[in-house]
């Protein structure tokens, strides 16, 4: 980790144990229509953790039997924002995350690359005072994939000198399509992943 010149990093699940908080938002959210319903959807997100809401919401809206027009989805998208976001600044560091931003973002190049909406997660770096860590942050409706190949390309990076740490399938295969080494956090909700995937795995950053 310490020989990369560029880091790309996730945000829930490597620098914040968010992941759960997310997990009973949606499950909050969706439990009025049925129980069972909301259920599914926790079980979704959470095999899903690096899917953007903009994607999850009209799916989980179907399932609860509402048609997801566009006003509909809006309207979902802001609920879940107002639950989770003080929720996620107020949950746990990753044991060590901290330390490593502030020791190493003069010596490498940070950026962030995670699902969360655009202005969302400025306004949660702004409030953890971390903001300061990262070259650019790229949050949703960006796709990952498609955020490391804008990043790749803008700062002239050289991905054979970069690694993104991630929790999801989903940074797995960003990283892969951009030809960049992949990390993967270990994480209550990626066991499979953990038995799955050739790349190094970690706990924290200790």
């Amino acid at each position: 980790l310490e020989n990369a010149r560029v880091i790309f990093w996730d945000f829930d699940g490597v620098i914040k144990d968010s992941n759960e908080v997310k997990s009973d938002a949606f499950e909050e959210l969706f439990l009025p229509f049925d129980r069972n319903v909301s259920k599914k959807i926790r079980l979704h997100h959470e095999a899903n953790v690096g899917m953007s809401r903009f994607e999850k919401i009209p799916l989980y809206l179907e399932w609860a039997n509402q048609e997801p027009i566009t006003q509909l989805v809006e309207e979902y998208v802001n609920k879940f924002a107002v639950l989770v976001k003080q929720k996620v600044v107020d949950s746990y560091w990753v044991d060590g995350v901290l330390d490593y931003l502030v020791k190493n973002y003069e010596k490498q190049i940070f950026f962030l690359v995670t699902a969360t909406p655009q202005e969302e997660i400025k306004a949660i770096l702004s409030q953890l005072k971390i903001e300061e860590f990262f070259k650019q942050v790229v949050g949703s409706p960006t796709h990952k994939k498609a955020a490391l190949k804008l990043l790749i390309t803008k700062h002239s990076l050289y991905p054979k000198k970069a690694v993104m740490i991630g929790d999801s399938i989903i940074d797995y295969e960003a990283a892969k399509a951009n030809q960049v080494k992949f990390i993967l956090r270990k994480t209550k909700l990626n066991n499979e992943l953990q038995e799955q995937l050739d790349c190094m795995i970690i706990d924290n950053f200790l």
